[in-house]
C-alpha cells in the first residue's frame, strides 16, 4: 500500500479546519477538487474515512470521521508536525536569521515571567517570529501534545510519558487577605476561599496546601484569573493563595495583606519547562531554551 501524501495533506486540512471550503481556501484549490481528493484517497486506501449523510442547504455540521479516518488523521498530524520540524530546523541552520517559534505559557508565566526572556531573545535574533500562546496548565499541555506549540512553560505539575519535564524556576506563593482582616490560622477554614479553575497550576497548589493544613473550606468561589482573585480579596471577598509577583504591588499599596502561616516558613512552587519526548529539538528551540535558563529575573 502506498500513501499519497498530497491527498493526505488535503484530508488533514479538511479535518483540521472542519470544512471542505476552508480547506480549499488554505490550499488554493477548488472545493470540488478537495472532495475529489478525499474520495480518491478513500479509493486508494480501500477505507471509508469520512461519514456522509444528507445535510440541508443552510445547515452546517462538523466533519465526522470514521474510526479509520480518525486513525489516519492522527498519523497525518504526526507526519506534518515532523515536516514542520524539518523545515524549521533547516531554516534555523542559516544562523537563525528566520524562523517561527510557538511558545505556550500558563497565565502567570505569560504575565509576569516570560517578557524579559522573549525581549532578550528577540534582541539577539530579530528575524525570529516568536508567538506566545496563553492558557492554563492543562490547555498548554494539550497544545503541546497536539503539536500546536513547540514548548510550554507551566505552573502545574504534568505527568505524561510523552512529555519531558524539567524544573525551570521556583516561584514564591503567599496567602493574602484584606488589610483589615483579623483571624487566626485556625479560622482559615471558616473563610471564603477564592480559587482558580480546575486545570490551573494555582488551583493544584492551593489544594495541596489546604490538604497539608487539614483545611476543608466551607465556602469557595472559583475565578479563572489570578488578577481577578487578587482584586476580589482586596474588596474583602475572602482569602486566597497567589504568586507573590502578582500581589506585591497591591501589598505595597496596602490594598492586600500577606497572611503568615506558621506551619510554612515559605510557600513556593516549581515552574516547569515542557517539551515533547519523541520530537527532535531544533537549533531554534534549543537557543530559546538556553535563553530561558539564564539567571532568573526574580532570583
Amino acid at each position: 500500500m502506498n500513501l499519497n501524501l498530497h491527498l493526505v495533506r488535503i484530508f488533514y486540512h479538511v479535518v483540521e479546519s472542519q470544512s471542505f471550503s476552508r480547506a480549499a481556501e488554505r490550499l488554493f484549490i477548488s472545493q470540488p477538487a478537495v472532495s475529489k481528493a478525499i474520495k480518491e484517497l478513500e479509493n486508494q486506501l480501500d477505507l471509508v474515512l469520512v461519514e456522509r449523510g444528507l445535510v440541508g442547504v443552510k445547515r452546517r455540521r462538523a466533519i465526522k470521521l470514521t474510526s479509520d479516518g480518525e486513525a489516519l488523521f492522527e498519523h497525518a498530524r504526526a507526519i506534518f508536525s515532523l515536516e514542520r520540524v524539518a523545515i524549521d530546523d533547516l531554516q534555523s541552520r542559516v544562523e537563525l536569521k528566520q524562523g517561527r517559534l510557538a511558545v505556550g505559557a500558563s497565565s502567570t508565566i505569560a504575565s509576569y515571567w516570560i517578557a524579559d526572556y522573549v525581549t532578550r531573545f528577540h534582541q539577539q535574533y530579530p528575524g525570529i517570529d516568536v508567538r506566545i500562546e496563553v492558557g492554563n496548565t492543562e490547555s498548554m499541555w494539550q497544545a503541546l501534545i497536539d503539536c500546536h506549540i513547540d514548548l510550554a512553560l507551566v505552573e502545574g505539575d504534568v505527568v505524561d510519558p510523552r512529555i519531558v519535564k524539567e524544573v525551570w524556576q521556583d516561584e514564591e506563593l503567599v496567602v493574602i487577605t484584606h488589610p483589615d482582616a483579623s483571624f487566626s490560622c485556625e479560622d482559615l477554614v471558616n473563610q471564603q476561599w477564592l480559587v482558580r479553575e480546575q486545570g490551573s497550576g494555582t488551583y493544584l497548589v492551593t489544594e495541596k496546601m489546604l490538604e497539608r493544613l487539614a483545611i476543608h473550606p466551607r465556602d469557595r468561589l472559583t475565578i479563572a484569573s489570578n488578577e481577578g482573585i487578587a482584586r476580589m480579596v482586596a474588596c474583602g471577598a475572602g482569602v486566597a493563595i497567589l504568586p507573590l509577583c502578582i500581589v506585591q504591588d497591591l501589598v505595597s499599596l496596602k490594598q492586600l495583606k500577606i497572611f503568615k502561616v506558621p506551619q510554612f516558613k515559605t510557600l513556593s512552587r516549581s515552574l516547569f519547562l515542557l517539551t515533547l519526548k519523541d520530537r527532535p529539538v531544533t537549533k531554534l528551540q534549543k537557543s530559546f531554551i538556553d535563553c530561558l535558563k539564564t539567571s532568573s529575573i526574580y532570583g
